[in-house]
């Protein structure tokens, strides 16, 4: 990516003259004109969502005027004055910009910025609902902590002139519907008490980020998004690991692992003194290759090892806050971190970035490419291949990465899933009336009804009331995780080493599962369904684990079908029974499977949303597909679909799940399956529906152009298959698409009549 030149703007006349000495002070003399536009945005009272690139000065954009309105109200003669309230998807994020706040407000005297979250002394908290004028905090904190106490929070609401969403781009899913439906909880407490706050948003560059903000807030939403700032020159590498001589499942080629390739790249970056992060995508993965990089560091330079470490979430506050320091001080050169270091923590003077694997989305990507290179000088990003689809996809079609727009940011807070627990806590904060309904959602007034059925809610008069004496915001898991995280605790010891989401428990910390904390490893010894707890003991295995599943289907409801030829294209609702069976030993560095040991866990049922596809006789005629190979072809197309449509939806292969079936009983067809991995839907299969054409051509050629002969997993086989990915038939499988996409109209996604399910 070329340099850029930035543009240099002028703060706006209202913004306080003590604000502008102060910024000046801080080295910086003029803003950039993407800064002063949405601050003169902002003073004339409109939300607005600030959308470029990493490293553009997105924070001073909505800081310069959040410090001017607060010094304008300290002078209220309420004496509370103007109050602020900033969101961050991450407690570091929230820690690290209320360092910056602190740093710049010092002048100032009348701010008074505190983190309000988990980790915030019980002695403090009272100081902040009573003094503090710039609140930070985080989605989960506001939901379960402030709203349900907004009372003692009356004087900070009814002061509250603005609302910062920082990172707003990463509110996306399930995740994302929640935090939709928890900010139009705090507009109406704000209405309650009389305030009516103005909301900054920030974002990484995104497809219409003013539409995607408007949905998160319920708000017209002013888009700022052309990126004023300067840029140093992006050198950005493509990498995929080469083949080794080690074969996989049915005998495929395996490559040189991602983790092992990056771990080798850190360690050089380190060696030659490059201040380098290297993004993960699982925290065992950040665990591995920081582990990896101090054996290869200590082999070269002993007191290297200590300056590289790893960085992820599940740590314990004291442990997150010690790397932060140690980061921000330059003692650490390199550092293996997952996502919760990606989301906006400034990281001056890094050289280089490896991101090992691709993180689901192009915008996810940029920014963490963007973390190298911050203070305008050039800087290397590195993306490694994993042995999958996609990243294959990517790494021989850069055109699909350099010359594409970024997604447009998919959420759902009308699923009645995420909708239903937020109108319990709303009720159970104050009593829902009619006026109410609009701002929720049209899916309120159904939902209704069947909350008084269940005894959630009881009608008087003309409100809704919670009825019970539990805590409303209970109802609703936020991270869409679904249950009481599941403890992981050294057994001996009893130590608590960190917390898993109940979804993830039983393909993370099943028994025998390698379990990695802070460089260290432990081995699961048991998981205790109904207590919540992994019990586990130091280990040295030379292996990793990962978790195999099976999964059944039905269909529940037909929404949308459309004629694909003779086949059928279709989105609805689905019913779908998933259970982890087994988990797979593989050796590290090389990942060659060295095993599978079965698992007796009880199977988890789930009412989501699907796309699927058929075919008919005469298209399998037209494809040379017999039965003998039929079941093989569909599974293979399952998989590759599965791998590819994150190149689509803002979804990460894990939030997805696949069925095929050659005669599926309730099409009584030949039928591939994609569901979206959360209760409701997340949108993803409906993004899946209406770019079916594109997304399946993709599978399709990324099957076809794989070197490999009979299948391997940069194609058609998948890490958490259940069937061991036995049958898979890849040459089946790119004639059965060839078939079904010539039938594909122009415009699939246009609705047509549904076929009755039922009667």
């Amino acid at each position: 990516m070329p340099p850029r030149a930035g543009r240099h703007a002028v703060w706006p006349d209202r913004i306080r003259a003590e604000v502008v000495a102060a910024v000046q002070k801080a080295g910086i003399d003029h803003p950039w004109a993407h800064q002063a536009l949405a601050a003169e945005h902002a003073l004339d009272g409109e939300s607005v969502v600030v959308a470029t690139g990493t490293a553009s000065g997105k924070s001073l954009a909505y800081l310069v005027p959040v410090l001017s309105g607060l010094l304008d109200g300290s002078e209220a003669p309420n004496g509370r004055g103007a109050t602020t309230l900033y969101l961050a998807p991450t407690k570091a994020l929230a820690a690290d910009q209320c360092r910056s706040v602190k740093e710049l407000s010092q002048p100032l005297g009348a701010i008074r910025p505190a983190v309000y979250d988990g980790d915030t002394p019980f002695e403090e908290r009272e100081w902040v609902r009573q003094y503090a004028n710039y609140v930070l905090t985080n989605p989960d904190m506001l939901h379960r902590g402030i709203l349900p106490s907004h009372a003692r929070w009356s004087s900070f609401l009814k002061a509250l002139k603005y609302v910062v969403v920082d990172e707003c781009h990463t509110y996306r899913g399930v995740f994302g519907s929640h935090v939709a439906q928890v900010l139009r909880r705090l507009r109406r407490l704000c209405a309650r008490y009389g305030s009516e706050p103005v909301f900054l948003l920030a974002s990484a560059t995104s497809a219409d980020p003013a539409a995607s903000a408007g949905r998160l807030t319920g708000l017209p939403v002013v888009e700022v998004a052309d990126d004023a700032s300067p840029r140093g020159e992006l050198v950005f590498a493509l990498w995929e690991p080469p083949l080794t001589e080690m074969q996989g499942e049915k005998g495929a080629p395996v490559r040189r692992t991602a983790t092992a390739e990056t771990a080798d790249l850190l360690t050089d970056l380190t060696v030659q003194g490059v201040r380098s992060v290297a993004f993960v995508r699982s925290r065992r993965g950040a665990e591995l290759i920081s582990v990896i990089a101090q054996e290869r560091l200590a082999e070269v330079d002993r007191s290297l090892v200590r300056r590289v470490a790893a960085y992820r979430g599940g740590y314990l506050p004291e442990e997150r806050r010690a790397l932060e320091a140690a980061l921000h001080s330059g003692e650490l050169l390199g550092l293996s971190a997952t996502t919760a270091l990606e989301l906006g923590i400034d990281v001056s003077g890094l050289d280089a970035v490896v991101i090992a694997g691709y993180p689901g989305t192009r915008a996810s990507l940029w920014q963490q490419a963007g973390r190298a290179g911050r203070s305008g000088q050039g800087a290397l990003a590195v993306l490694v291949a994993r042995d999958d689809p996609l990243d294959t996809y990517l790494v021989h079609h850069p055109e699909a990465l350099f010359d594409q727009p970024v997604e447009s940011t998919v959420l759902d807070p009308d699923n009645p899933y995420v909708l239903a627990p937020h109108l319990c806590a709303a009720a159970a904060e104050l009593p829902l009336t009619a006026p109410d309904l609009d701002l929720f959602g049209p899916a309120t007034t159904e939902l209704l009804p069947q909350l008084e059925a269940a005894k959630l809610l009881r009608r008087r008069t003309k409100s809704w009331h919670w009825t019970r004496r539990e805590s409303a915001a209970d109802l609703a898991d936020i991270r869409g995780g679904g249950g009481n995280p599941v403890q992981i605790v050294e057994a001996s010891t009893g130590r608590l080493l960190g917390t898993v989401d109940a979804a993830s428990a039983h393909t993370t910390v099943h028994d025998g599962a390698v379990h990695l904390h802070q460089g260290r490893t432990y081995v699961v010894q048991h998981l205790d369904l109904d207590d919540n707890v992994a019990l586990v003991e130091p280990a040295n295995p030379t292996y990793s684990t990962t978790a195999r599943d099976t999964t059944a289907i039905s269909v529940l409801e037909t929404d949308v079908e459309v004629p694909w030829g003779d086949g059928r294209l279709c989105y609805g609702s689905v019913e779908v029974t998933n259970q982890v069976v087994g988990y797979l030993r593989r050796r590290l560095i090389t990942g060659e499977v060295l095993g599978e040991t079965k698992l007796d866990l009880p199977p988890r049922t789930l009412r989501t949303r699907a796309v699927w596809w058929t075919v008919t006789e005469d298209q399998l005629d037209a494809a040379r597909i017999n039965p003998e190979i039929l079941g093989g072809a569909l599974h293979a197309a399952e998989h590759a679909s599965i791998g590819l449509l994150p190149l689509f939806a803002t979804c990460d292969r894990w939030d997805i799940g696949g069925v095929s079936i050659p005669l599926h009983p309730d099409t009584l067809l030949p039928t591939v399956f994609v569901y979206d991995g959360h209760p409701g839907g997340a949108g993803f299969a409906e993004r899946a529906f209406h770019t079916a054409r594109e997304w399946l051509a993709a599978t399709r050629e990324a099957i076809a152009s794989c070197e490999c002969e009979a299948g391997c997993p940069s194609c058609i086989q998948s890490p958490k298959c259940g069937n061991g990915n036995d049958p898979l038939h890849k040459r089946g499988a790119i004639r059965l698409l060839s078939v079904l996409l010539q039938g594909a109209p122009t415009q699939p996604d246009a609705p047509q009549p549904a076929v009755p399910t039922g009667d």
